[in-house]
């Protein structure tokens, strides 16, 4: 008996009907033999959304798979998008690929399309930085792009990334009228897939090289690194793109004792050896760090598979290998780009630095101690390269972050740089060195200085439809009976990001907060604790991101004092949760 929905069914008889190459319809009709009904169920009972994001899902056959013909229907409809939006021009537009399986072959299809529809396609000959691609729309004076990554996703996943002209992911309206633009395709037959070879130039190794003397020029601490050039780094691009261009940045910034994890050299989308390609977990850097024990190295460096975001391992006080999460890093990276820049006389009052709102807010308290404008965005770095935009020509971007491990450090792109972070971050370790310090200890040298922020991002998961109702019901009761207390401390701002108010406690003034609607709440304590809690837009979870602080008097209270900020974060996200 048939276990299929008479809607998936047509669906399927539309695929195997259609303007479908033999090979999809081939291997359609083997899983319908087969009785694979679950598994062509989950491929076919919804069509792959193309969010603000783009896309991203898994690899296969069907309409809620990445495969040529939905990577075809986005690119059709952003392809309208921009030759409507630029009538009588020759538009132009970059198109790059990670390491993930799929990645070169759909790439292609992708540029077919575009010069199908007469437009002009920079492809790059092989695997690239997801800031690569920015670099490349912002170098070329593209009108848009597309890179084609799944970020840090089990290597089942592959995913669209589509790009504005000044080389950021697309923000409000554009995203939206693109989204528009490729709901309106509803059939294959629509899809241009003829390419036209005239319109497609392959792209590398010039851009590489423009792109290597931006991130070189970006070198704050130049002598520092002449005389710690030995600095014993150990870095691991996790099979991903990175393989191609960290070790050249930070071979031109001098940096002459850089071990390469081997095994992790390989471009592999498979992703071998890991259970996930993502810098922020330690059994990704696994590899990278018996490494470091083995040669006794003094910093270790892995990015993600699209070489946007970066996680580093530094040795603590007690000699032992650390990961520093996404917040130490920023902060640090931050902190010392101010430094340099304050030691160099650059500082004029003109320049500016970018976080987001759920990122450390130490670093807003260190911006303001070198009277630094600090600007706070929604989540996603799309946002920060938005007022990167808005603010070019006319102020000065320093350095910006998120606590999700991406850093930008200067202008050359409006993206997350992993490469350009690791080379700053290997420049501010042999800094320190030279000071004889070392990156630990100069974090710890912060917090005494400016303060003891400790952040932590709690997840909780709800499945499936009654979990997504859950979810907007905790969000419901957080607005209707805002919590009075946490941790003891009363709460006195409630920001709503949602409705664009913030919210005064004692004096119940409430003024507007100039940001996009988001579904974000965040709540301030009396005593500087901050609690932002958001849905996540990806996954069926809600996102507790807890921030508290304190006074460090010295490096020896650190251990005490964490074991205490731990142990208030645990109490705030148990009283909201539990």
């Amino acid at each position: 008996m048939e276990k299929l929905d008479p809607g998936i069914r047509e669906k399927i008889d539309h695929w195997l009907q259609g303007n479908y190459d033999e090979e999809t319809k081939a291997a359609l009709r083997e899983k319908l033999e087969q009785e694979k009904y679950e598994e062509l169920t989950d491929a076919f009972y919804k069509d792959l959304e193309f969010g603000t994001g783009g896309i991203r899902g898994i690899m296969g056959i069907g309409s809620n798979r990445v495969n040529k013909y939905t990577f075809g229907m986005a690119t059709q409809g952003l392809s309208n998008f921009l030759n409507a939006r630029h009538p009588g021009e020759q538009v132009k537009v970059a198109i790059a690929h990670d390491c993930r399986n799929n990645s070169e072959t759909l790439a292609r299809v992708v540029a077919d399309v575009f010069s199908a529809n007469g437009i002009k396609v920079y492809l790059f000959e092989g695997l690239r930085p997801t800031p690569e691609l920015s670099f490349a729309i912002r170098e070329l004076n593209c009108h848009g792009g597309v890179m084609l990554t799944a970020s840090h996703n089990p290597k089942e996943y592959n995913g669209y990334k589509a790009y504005g002209s000044d080389g950021g992911q697309l923000v409000a309206p554009q995203d939206q009228q693109v989204m528009e633009e490729v709901q309106k395709i509803t059939s294959v037959d629509e899809i241009k897939f003829d390419g036209n070879p005239e319109l497609i130039d392959e792209i590398g190794e010039a851009i590489d090289e423009k792109y290597l003397e931006a991130i070189t020029a970006l070198s704050v601490s130049r002598d520092a690194i002449k005389r710690q050039k030995d600095l014993k780094i150990v870095f691991s691009p996790i099979h991903g793109t990175a393989g191609v261009l960290a070790p050249a940045a930070l071979e031109r910034y001098g940096f002459t004792n850089v071990t390469l994890v081997e095994e992790q050299m390989q471009y592999d989308g498979n992703f071998p050896t890991v259970e996930y390609p993502n810098p922020e977990e330690k059994e990704a850097l696994t590899l990278a760090l018996d490494k470091a024990r083995e040669i006794d190295a003094e910093l270790v460096m892995a990015t993600d598979p699209d070489a946007d975001r970066v996680g580093i391992a530094v040795k603590d006080h007690r000699d032992e290998w650390t990961l520093l999460n996404g917040n130490q890093t920023g902060t640090l990276l931050i902190n010392y780009m101010l430094n340099a820049w304050k030691e160099a006389g650059k500082l004029t009052g003109n320049e500016y630095i970018v976080k987001t709102i759920v990122t450390s807010y130490l670093i807003d308290r260190i911006a303001n101690e070198y009277g630094v404008e600090c600007y706070n965005t929604l989540t996603g770095f799309k946002y920060i390269g938005e007022l990167m935009t808005r603010f070019e020509g006319k102020k000065t971007f320093i350095a910006g972050g998120e606590e999700s491990y991406g850093y930008l450090v200067g202008e050359h792109v409006r993206d997350k740089d992993a490469i350009v972070a690791s080379t700053i971050i290997a420049e501010m370790a042999a800094y320190y060195k030279d000071q004889g310090s070392s990156l630990f200890e100069a974090l710890l040298d912060m917090y005494v200085e400016h303060g003891y922020f400790r952040e932590k991002l709690v997840s909780v998961y709800k499945r499936g439809k009654k979990g997504a109702e859950e979810i907007q019901q905790m969000l419901k009761n957080y607005r209707e009976a805002p919590p009075k207390q946490l941790a003891g401390s009363d709460v006195v701002i409630i920001k709503d990001y949602k409705t664009g108010r913030e919210k005064n406690i004692s004096s119940g003034k409430t003024t507007d907060i100039n940001l996009p609607s988001s579904n974000v709440l965040q709540f301030v304590t009396e005593d500087g604790s901050i609690v932002s809690v958001r849905p996540s837009g990806t996954e069926p979870k809600i996102k507790f991101y807890c921030s508290v602080n304190t006074e460090l008097e010295s490096r020896g209270e650190f251990e005490a004092v964490t074991e205490q900020l731990e142990e208030k974060m645990d109490r705030i996200i148990e009283e909201l949760t539990g």
